[in-house]
């Protein structure tokens, strides 16, 4: 317990720092903050005490400890003015020795036609811009009640010739209160160092005299502004309530503050029958644009120890219209 209660006051200093020196909008790779798993989305992304299966790498990573087996999942999130995000992760449990998972995400866009001030309607040259992620975690319970779980990443992004990358970690506990089936995750994720860009159209050609001396110019680069990543804290409960042998419904709420905005939270709930047929709502706060979502799922058996898991989510973006996602798992 003493280990629990330094790990919990770790996270809760940690979430308190990030509310303290709050940056609005100056972090990089927005693209890591778009999450995962069509299940979470529809629930309003009220995931970090309510992730328990192979999404949970991005959510909260103690909640991969719950896998049993191996799981596989795949994810198509079509965004934004034509965006398109893709995940795919993969998990296998060690018996007494807890779980690892390999997962990769990439956001891309479609060619863009350059333009310049001398050539306002396109230059005929076409550009393209995307980034990635790919990661590494481990989870295991140290209690019947308590896990926690970690992630190692190699984050990336490029626009044009220009590239940065780095590695970030994601830090996450859940814990089983033992009041009824109440639950209690925490998370830090993408915690690294700055990025920069860097790339043959930084590189010039440099003469300090202004063509006014005699020397030649000599080869130097632009440097670019380095940026944070996106880093997030997260807290939140989670509560299982049975009505019948066969409905349960699941409620969640967390806080979570990102490191470039304002303190956010979200509700969700999760209504499933028979463990099979599933309906979910969310809203969320504090949030510019993004509200209200409702999703759908499916879990069946396609052999007698195969799972196919369909999950979809409809997402509000207010003036920006509306997203919606696919995601597609087995358990295995």
């Amino acid at each position: 317990m003493k280990k629990l209660a330094l790990v919990v006051c770790i996270l809760l200093i940690a979430g308190s720092s990030f509310a303290e020196f709050s940056k609005v909008g100056q972090s990089g790779a927005q693209f890591l903050k778009i999450g995962v798993g069509s299940r979470y989305q529809a629930m309003g992304e009220a995931a970090v005490a309510t992730a328990d299966d192979i999404y949970s790498a991005y959510w909260n990573p103690a909640g991969l400890a719950n896998i049993e087996n191996s799981a596989v999942s795949f994810t198509n999130v079509n965004y934004l003015l034509d965006i398109d995000l893709n995940y795919a992760a993969y998990a296998h449990y060690f018996e007494d020795i807890g779980t690892f998972a390999v997962s990769a995400s990439v956001l891309s866009l479609g060619d863009q036609e350059i333009t310049t001030f001398e050539n306002q309607g396109g230059t005929g040259d076409f550009y393209t811009a995307s980034s990635y992620a790919v990661g590494l975690s481990y989870a295991r319970y140290l209690t019947n009640r308590f896990s926690f779980g970690l992630t190692g990443k190699w984050v990336g992004e490029r626009i044009h010739n220009e590239k940065s990358s780095s590695f970030a970690f994601d830090f996450g506990t859940m814990l089983h209160t033992g009041v009824r089936s109440l639950r209690l995750g925490m998370s830090i994720t993408n915690m690294g160092p700055e990025l920069d860009f860097s790339g043959p159209d930084l590189d010039v050609n440099y003469d300090e005299q202004a063509g006014a001396g005699s020397n030649s110019p000599i080869g130097a680069s632009i440097k670019t502004t380095p940026y944070d990543l996106p880093t997030m804290f997260r807290v939140g409960l989670a509560y299982d309530i049975e009505f019948g042998p066969n409905s349960m419904v699941t409620v969640s709420g967390e806080m979570k503050h990102p490191n470039d905005n304002e303190q956010q939270g979200a509700f969700g709930a999760e209504f499933g029958y028979a463990d099979k047929f599933f309906l979910r709502g969310g809203y969320r706060v504090g949030y510019s644009e993004e509200t209200l979502s409702f999703g759908g799922g499916l879990r069946t058996s396609v052999s007698s120890t195969t799972r196919l898991v369909i999950d979809y989510a409809w997402q509000d973006f207010g003036r920006l219209e509306s997203t919606q996602r696919f995601s597609v798992g087995f358990t295995f």
